[in-house]
């Protein structure tokens, strides 16, 4: 039994070093920061709230129902309600009914108002969509600025190493006579400072790692980790179509534009309904009511008065009253068209921000564009600089080992490889970040496949 509960208790200690050393990819990072974030769950309320205002439209269109009933009793000079004659005595009396109403007709506001709420509801969808496109770029972005900063941290290391082993063999040849000491003092001034790179990268690994945690929401930043993989330069054809391309095909599909768009739409409706008013309206109206009271008297079939019961008086003294109202505005302090007034100005808004929406994704292409390209160039350059510095590292590594290069020479060829390496990663995940941007305005999702 007590091996049974041991085993059982290492299975578990096992499973639970497995669940804190979970290592996210993107898609996993993406994914869970679309379905956790707060501002989205936000937006998916405003979402529900405008598909009720299209319930409460829809409802204003409908005939109202509505039941009233009071009951009262009155001691002292009143009317009598079976023949309306004054009467000093205490009664008691019960009133019901029902009443119905809807609108025949007022200037279409209502049926403009529901076309509106539907509106409302794609436009918040749009919203919805759009912050979720803004949340999938900055999550590849911090993802990437994690892998960058943990391939420059395994280079740094890398070189820590060789540098070690230079050390090694130096202090050897020192103590042999062979070499002077000035050269074991210059690899040790070189090992300090790449560990003083390794500390900085190290740093720059966790501030990234907890950027990244941040826009997941995600507070255990001591077990978050990404998945420990490299992304060489994914092919693409992206730049075949020109930016003018790019530009039209995100006018189709880009959700921020179609929310502004939308926006535009919205502010023609509330000019329509805010005309409406200018309309008459006309009310259709039902009401069905009885009552009770007990001093009531009417004649029985001989001509001899009596008090009904509570249920025939209900039959006896019930009626019903049906019409139409029409109400026709003539002045309301100009109230109606200050407000077509007001809804020209916020038509007028609308349209000048979709025509500054599609003005900044036009520049915004334009710059990616450029981006794309520049980013492209500094990343080929950077690589023929890291091509040329091992090379130069090489040859001097090849005579310091022979004696002919003094330590300081080669520390300064080591570093030049060091700072060309670093930089080449940094120069390809800015590269291939610019390039999902410009693929992402063209439509395509991002992944890092």
């Amino acid at each position: 039994m007590k091996f049974k509960i041991t085993l059982l208790m290492i299975v578990c200690a096992m499973f639970i070093t497995n669940a804190q050393m979970k290592k996210w990819t993107l898609q996993e990072c993406v994914t869970f920061a679309v379905e956790n974030n707060l501002t989205i769950e936000q937006f998916q309320l405003d979402l529900e709230d405008s598909q009720i205002d299209e319930s409460d439209a829809l409802g204003n269109m409908l005939p109202n129902l509505n039941a009233s009933s009071s009951v009262s009793s009155n001691t002292g000079f009143s009317i009598n309600p079976t023949n309306n004659l004054p009467t000093n005595s205490t009664a008691f009396n019960v009133n019901m009914g029902f009443s119905s109403n809807v609108t025949l007709f007022n200037g279409l506001r209502n049926i403009r108002r529901l076309h509106r709420a539907r509106l409302s509801a794609i436009s918040n969808q749009y919203r919805l969509d759009d912050l979720k496109d803004d949340i999938r770029l900055n999550v590849a972005n911090a993802y990437l600025q994690v892998i960058s900063n943990k391939e420059t941290l395994k280079t740094f290391r890398a070189q820590y190493a060789v540098t070690e082993q230079d050390l090694k063999r130096t202090k050897e040849l020192v103590e042999s006579g062979v070499s002077p000491r000035g050269d074991l003092l210059e690899i040790e001034a070189t090992a300090a400072n790449q560990e003083q790179q390794i500390v900085n990268g190290e740093s720059l690994v966790l501030i990234s790692r907890i950027n990244l945690a941040q826009l997941l929401q995600i507070t255990d930043y001591e077990n978050f980790d990404v998945a420990d993989e490299s992304f060489d330069i994914p092919p693409s054809d992206i730049l075949d179509n020109s930016a003018k391309v790019i530009f039209d095909k995100a006018l189709g599909f880009r959700n921020d534009i179609k929310f502004s768009k939308s926006n535009v739409e919205l502010a023609e409706k509330d000019l329509v309904i805010a005309k409406g008013a200018n309309y008459p309206t006309l009310t259709g109206f039902f009401n069905y009511g009885t009552r009770y009271s007990d001093v009531t008297v009417i004649p029985d079939g001989n001509g001899d008065p009596f008090t009904p019961n509570f249920t025939d008086q209900l039959w006896i003294f019930d009626g019903i009253s049906y019409g139409a109202q029409l109400n026709v505005p003539i002045f309301n302090g100009w109230s109606t068209r200050n407000n077509v007034k007001r809804s020209k100005i916020n038509l007028d808004r609308a349209r000048l921000q979709f025509e500054q929406d599609k003005l900044d994704l036009e520049t915004n292409i334009q710059q990616a564009y450029v981006d794309v390209t520049t980013f492209f160039k500094a990343y080929e350059a950077a690589e023929k600089t890291l091509e040329a510095r091992r090379l130069a590292y090489q040859y001097a590594k090849e005579r310091f080992d022979v004696g002919l290069m003094n330590a300081f020479d080669f520390s300064q060829a080591q570093s030049r490889v060091d700072n060309a390496e670093a930089d080449a990663i940094r120069t390809k995940y800015d590269y291939i970040f610019r390039l999902k941007i410009l693929e992402f305005y063209f439509g395509i999702p991002i992944s890092l496949n």
